[in-house]
């Protein structure tokens, strides 16, 4: 899995939707850390 790819994905998808970090984090139940780990291909877990 490329997770450059994917990461570049998921801020694609958030984006589109007009959430930040912070919006895209409260939603799934995660910080906003994760959320930029994984869109700057950091970590995916």
């Amino acid at each position: 899995m490329d997770t450059m790819k994917t990461g570049a994905l998921i801020a694609q998808k958030r984006k589109e939707q007009n959430l930040t970090q912070q919006q895209l984090a409260d939603l799934l139940g995660v910080t906003n850390k994760a959320v930029s780990k994984w869109e700057t291909g950091g970590s995916l877990r």
